[in-house]
């Protein structure tokens, strides 16, 4: 990948669509519009005009330009975006065009990495952005948003603040302080806000981690064989995705539907009846339910309450109440035949999965962001009291935080962030 090139790419969705967007950028963006559009209008101002082959001269299409001139562009270069018809012809002619000027069709993602490499945004927000283009929830949505609006790099600033003054201080004490009592004092007062700042870092690496966000959380619905699981699948994802029959044993594997309840992400399991059986294949299916139920983050049991197996997130489920069963112990009663109880369990499922979810408003760290977060707190929460020791460690502090935005030994990271980016993005 040559930053130096001028990329294009369409970076609307794919032909045929009423309006195409076409972007350029690079050091040629400008002169490329040029020679197909004529003399440029000012910068941020949109002019129609029409757009012609430059080598033949023919009419390519109308069009209109956008000019946005470096550094304060998205991507930190010179930027020409083509608002032009949205027919598979027009934008191909578009691009063949720009591409016999010299410029070349972009990678997925190099619009936001040069962004990264030219400090428009760190690694966080460019986290964020790949979160938001695969958003599918309310919630995926709002997370997304607040990363990639750089509310964590915000807080990663605020906190580097601390480490930077802290080191200042020691530094400060290394060159001047002569007094051994002198030096102690002083150092006792860095680590004790050392230690205030691991403790902050601590917080927020106990909250709910954004994983549970992407993936969803994940409801397990177990219990014994015929007890209504399958049927109960079905009727809170509101269509058949688990075959239902009398036949105990029917399900054999674990069956999982993404769901969205409320905005929520989950993935709701349909699981083996729990039984003592010679048959292999059965035997199986069982031993699968009896892990995917230990790996639940919410289980839903269908049977005897007292057998319901330990866990901290239970619901009680007393399913088939078109046939006289009742819930008693908490136990929500449901038909999954009539629909009875259906809209009430799933609102106490919205609850449930909501209460495990970061609170609204605040960022979730990623698996990632986590790592380098808590080499930060591990590293300020063994500070020594040597000085030159202690002003290595809180140096060894900021070099965490530049990984956490990207500015330090990241690039594993970026090239794995932006496999999941588009072209044009």
């Amino acid at each position: 990948m040559n930053f130096g090139d001028t990329i294009a790419a369409l970076s609307s969705g794919r032909p045929p669509a009423a309006v195409a967007i076409i972007r350029t950028s690079g050091p040629r963006a400008n002169a490329a519009a040029q020679a197909l559009a004529g003399p440029l209008p000012a910068p941020r101002q949109a002019s129609l005009r029409t757009l012609r082959h430059p080598q033949t001269g023919a009419e390519l299409d109308s069009a209109l330009l956008l000019r946005f001139d470096a550094p304060l562009t998205a991507t930190g270069e010179d930027i020409v975006e083509y608002q032009c018809h949205g027919g598979r012809a027009v934008v191909a002619a578009i691009l063949d065009a720009l591409t016999s000027l010299g410029l070349r069709q972009a990678e997925p993602g190099e619009f936001t990495r040069r962004a990264l490499a030219n400090g428009r945004i760190d690694l966080t927000e460019a986290e964020g952005l790949a979160d938001l283009l695969e958003s599918e929830t309310e919630s995926q949505r709002r997370a997304a948003l607040a990363l990639a609006g750089g509310t964590l790099s915000r807080q990663i600033d605020a906190w580097q603040s601390i480490v930077l003054d802290l080191s200042a201080r020691a530094e400060a004490a290394i060159d001047y302080v002569g007094d051994e009592d002198e030096t102690a004092t002083d150092t006792s007062d860095l680590r004790a806000e050392a230690l205030a700042l691991a403790a902050e870092l601590d917080h927020w690496l106990a909250r709910p981690r954004a994983e549970r966000l992407k993936d969803g959380i994940r409801v397990v619905v177990a219990g014994p064989p015929n007890a209504g699981k399958s049927s109960l699948v079905n009727a809170l994802a509101g269509s058949d995705r688990a075959i239902v029959t009398d036949v105990a044993g029917t399900t054999r594997d674990s069956i999982e539907v993404p769901l969205a309840i409320d905005g929520v992400p989950i993935v709701l399991i349909d699981t083996a009846g729990l039984r003592e059986t010679n048959d292999a294949v059965e035997s199986f299916g069982i031993a699968r339910a009896r892990s995917e139920a230990a790996r639940a983050e919410i289980l839903l049991w269908l049977g005897n309450p007292a057998k319901a197996p330990a866990h901290p997130h239970l619901l009680l489920i007393a399913p088939k109440s078109d046939l006289g069963a009742r819930g008693g112990d908490g136990a929500s009663s449901v038909s999954a035949l009539t629909g009875a109880g259906i809209p009430q369990l799933l609102g106490r499922l919205g609850v449930a999965a909501t209460s495990l979810l970061p609170a609204e408003g605040d960022v979730a760290l990623n698996q990632r962001q986590a790592t380098a977060v808590a080499e930060a707190a591990d590293l300020l929460r063994t500070a020594p009291t040597d000085l030159l020791l202690l002003a290595e460690t809180l140096r060894s502090t900021r070099v965490a935080f530049d990984r956490l935005t990207g500015r330090a030994g990241v690039e594993d990271a970026i090239d794995a962030l932006f496999t999941r980016f588009c072209l044009g993005k």
